[in-house]
This record gives C-alpha cells, structure tokens and sequence, in this order.
C-alpha cells in the first residue's frame, strides 16, 4: 500500500510478477546440497547403465576383489541415500516457491502445476530416449500431490508438518514390525527349523534344475491308471510333497522369467541399433510407470513435506541459527545409520538370505531404515561444515553444479549412454564395478568447471532455461548481460 498524502485514499500497488529467483537471491546451502545429491546419485546410478536395470537393487552376486570392494561401499553409503536427501531438497525449493508467491501476492498453483508438468515431459521423454531410470517423472507426480496437500492442509503449524512427515514416512515399518511381531510370536523353534529345511530343500533343487537347464517334473502320488484313486486325491487337500513341487515349480518359472528380462535387456542395450533399444526403453517405460504412484506416495511425497517443514521453521535458510539441531541430526544419523546400514548388508548379501524369506525381509527392512538415518546424517554434517571456514570453499564448488541440477542430471545420461549401450561405446558389461567409480570422478570434476564456467556467462543452465520458459510461458533472458 502507498499513500500520496496524508489523509488520503490509498492505492493498491499491483502484486509483483512471479519471476526466477534472482541468482544473488539464492540459497547457496540448497545448491551445495543439490550439487553433492547429484555426486551420490552418480554414483548409485553408473552400475545401472552397465547392468539390466529390470534388477535394480539387486547385488551382483560376481563381483570379487577391488570391484566387490567398490560395489558393497556404494551400496552401504550411497544406495538409497541421495535421491531421498535430493527429494527434501525438492521439498525445500517448493517451500521457497511459495512463500516467494505469497509474499509478491501472485497465484501458486498454475505456475507450480505447470512446473510440474513440464518436469513430468522431461522426465518421459528422458526415460524413453535416454535411460529408462529416470526419477523426474516420479519428482513431478509426487510434486502434484505435494501441491494438493499445501492447498488443502487446515493448519499452519510447523509441527503439524513434522508430525505427519514422520508417521507418514513410518507406516511401512510398522506394517512390517506387525508381520513381524506375528511371525516371532508363532514360530517357535522347532517350527522354525521345518521352514528352514524345507526352504533350504526347494533352494537347492531349483539351483540344481537351473544349472543343468532341466524342467523338473511335479511330485504327485496321484495313479493316473486308477481313475478312482485320482478323483479322491483331488478332492483332498494337497500333501506336503505336493505344496513343495508346487513352490518348486513356481519358482523356477519365476527365476527363469527374470532371467530371460534380465537377457531382454541385456539384448537390447548391446546391440548397435538405437531404435531397436528406444523401442524396449519404450516398453519398459509402462512398466516403471505403473510403480510411479507407489514410489510417490510411500516415498517422495512424505520427505517433500520433510523439507518444506525445514523451510518454514527456517532452519535451513538460517542454518547458522540452528546449529544444535544440525549437530544433532548429524550426531544420530551417523552413529545409528552407518552401524544399521553394515548389519543390514551383512544379513541381505549372506547366502542364508537368500533361502529365508524372513531373513531376507529383516534385512530389506534394516536396510529401509538405516537409508534415512544416514540421509539425515548427511544432511547434518554438510549443513554444519557450511558453518566451519576451512569447508565452505571446497563445498562452494559444488553450488554451480547444483545450480546446475537438471542439466547435469540428463548429462549423465548422454554420456553413460555414450560410453555403455552398444548404439555408441558398446561398453555395457564391459566396464567392471572399480573402474566405474573413476569415470564417476571424471564427470563430477569436469561438471563442476563446465558449471562453474557456464554460469559465469549464463543466468541458466541449458534445460533450466528451457524448464523456466515453459513455465513462465515466455523465453527467459539467458546472458547475464540481459539483465
């Protein structure tokens, strides 16, 4: 409001237009976050450009000395740790968004759905053309949702958010502490060593039938020459022998579809045709799709909140306020995430998990928790190494690329791709789990200078701009001197 005189009538002074975040108006501890997320994801990503992604999370069994090194290290301390840190960045930057809309009196919910959206085509199109593990898509679903929760969400306390991030985020564990707690209470010993040898029975015969490529035939006490007989054992319940030729069977069958997808994709990204693996990239797509919701809701949506919650409280955007709370999630994170994480690889790459079904659960359910307790832990020890002098260069550098994000993302596909899919390098396979972790340096590195350089001359990154300009539906300035 602005008054010309005393006494007179006020003018109503027009809501500033919603505009991309001047470059000098930036939160640098959210770009240095976002810069190092993209190092982890790297990380985690490489093996997959080398490997039939239809595995994911599955430990290469093959891998020995300095390669089995390298893979169980990404795993314990990068696998699952910093897509979840780059969605509560994601949470963060909505938050930002939005106090910036209100504050300047402009509409949120178009422009952010367009936002969406637009991340949405990026994402499919990445997917198809590029790389088929693409998490855009996800981001901009879970985006939506996100929206659809701060427009209707009743109240504006903070701990509110907190509140329903946490219990959100622990519904799968106490789902399965429940299983859990039924399983513990009604298998006793005696009952547990008749699953184990049975488990161990099946496991060994479906090795020994896959190894020698035989189908194996279904046990059955039923005498086909005895009609009578026949018709009696069909209407009784089935034996033990039965129920075991049975999981026998399945098993097989399922063991040997995944490997024949495994091969599928394999076929795909070895051979010297784009098109013919743009057209599996496609397939597989409608796949990962049909998951998108799960992993929004179970996952993104819930750590979204988490760091929109770290915005409004402020203590992200003044982090030096707040330093006990960041010592203290860096304390726990680290000191019960890397034990939790160690034991939980332990039990899941022990062979005995791969007879037991419980204990490969106990493992997979070790392994969801430590992943957020050591996100957390990284989140605290970056945050309060931004505040020790003697780290804030060497973590600066990493706001460039972090600036960066969406660009350097694709980028890694371009150049993975390049090196591994038979269309270019013809790599795939090729490249063991080591040397990956050097290729990895080498694009982070120059990332960083390319970033860094860009940047100097640019207000954006290439597909930032491009994002920004669908959004804003208009073309954004993109030399800095258009300022």
């Amino acid at each position: 409001m602005m008054q010309e005189n005393e006494g007179s009538k006020s003018e109503i002074t027009l809501p500033l237009p919603l505009q991309p975040l001047d470059k000098n108006k930036r939160i640098d501890a959210l770009d240095i976050l976002r810069g190092l997320a993209l190092v982890g994801i790297l990380l985690m990503n490489i093996e997959w450009f080398n490997r039939a992604i239809i595995s994911l999370g599955g430990h290469d069994t093959t891998l020995t000395g300095l390669d089995h090194a390298a893979g169980w290290l990404v795993r314990c301390f990068v696998e699952g740790k910093f897509y979840k840190l780059f969605a509560l960045i994601f949470g963060m930057g909505f938050a930002v968004m939005l106090l910036r809309a209100k504050k300047v009196g402009r509409p949120f919910g178009a422009w952010f759905s367009r936002r969406m959206f637009v991340l949405w085509v990026i994402g499919v199109v990445h997917m198809i053309f590029l790389w088929g593990g693409d998490i855009l898509h996800d981001y901009a679903l879970a985006g939506f949702i996100l929206l659809a929760w701060v427009s209707k969400k009743k109240t504006d306390n903070p701990r509110s958010y907190l509140k329903l991030a946490l219990i959100w985020l622990m519904v799968p564990i106490f789902l399965t502490s429940f299983v859990g707690l039924i399983f513990g209470g009604v298998l006793n010993d005696a009952k547990y060593q008749e699953m184990w040898q049975s488990d161990l029975e099946v496991y060994t015969i479906v090795e020994q039938q896959l190894a020698l490529e035989v189908e194996l035939p279904l046990i059955t006490s039923v005498d086909d020459s005895d009609e009578e007989a026949s018709e009696e054992i069909s209407l009784a319940m089935p034996t033990d022998e039965e129920i075991k030729a049975t999981t026998i069977a399945d098993t097989i069958a399922q063991r040997e579809e995944s490997l024949a997808d495994i091969a599928e994709e394999d076929a795909a990204f070895m051979q010297d045709s784009y098109w013919k693996a743009t057209e599996y990239r496609l397939s597989f797509a409608g796949f990962m799709m049909m998951f998108s919701p799960i992993m929004s809701l179970v996952v993104l949506v819930p750590i979204f909140i988490l760091g929109f919650w770290l915005v409004v409280t402020e203590k992200i955007t003044k982090h030096q306020e707040h330093q006990t709370f960041f010592k203290s999630l860096a304390r726990v994170g680290l000191m019960v995430g890397i034990p939790l994480n160690i034991a939980s690889l332990l039990i899941i790459q022990h062979p005995a998990a791969s007879i037991s079904g419980i204990l490969q659960g106990v493992g997979q359910m070790l392994f969801y928790m430590a992943q957020y307790l050591l996100s957390a832990g990284y989140l605290g020890l970056v945050v309060c190494a931004l505040n020790k002098q003697k780290w804030q260069k060497f973590l600066s550098a990493f706001s460039p690329m972090g600036q960066m994000a969406l660009t350097n993302y694709l980028m890694h596909s371009v150049i993975l791709t390049s090196v591994f899919y038979g269309y270019a390098g013809g790599q795939y396979g090729e490249i063991s789990r080591a040397p990956q972790i050097l290729i990895v340096l080498v694009i982070i590195v120059s990332q960083i200078f390319f970033s860094k350089w860009w940047l100097s001359r640019y207000r954006f990154g290439p597909m930032e701009w491009l994002w920004r300009s669908l959004t804003y539906k208009k073309m954004q300035p993109m030399k800095l001197k258009a300022l």
